[in-house]
């Protein structure tokens, strides 16, 4: 299965919870963190739900 791999690029402060909750259960919680993952439509879910905090690029 293909893999993606998440880095946090902006802070979920002033943000709703649920999108903080995201963050934690893509497995990012502070700046310039990294996280690869595997790339299911549950994930893609998540990631559309905070892709203006995180940058995505397929993993190798």
């Amino acid at each position: 299965m293909a893999k993606v791999k998440l880095t946090q690029v902006r802070s979920p402060a002033r943000r709703p919870k649920a999108q903080e909750a995201t963050l934690v259960g893509l497995g990012l919680n502070k700046l310039h963190r990294v996280s690869v993952i595997e790339d299911t439509p549950s994930t893609r879910g998540m990631i559309e739900k905070v892709k203006h905090l995180v940058k995505v690029e397929a993993a190798e």
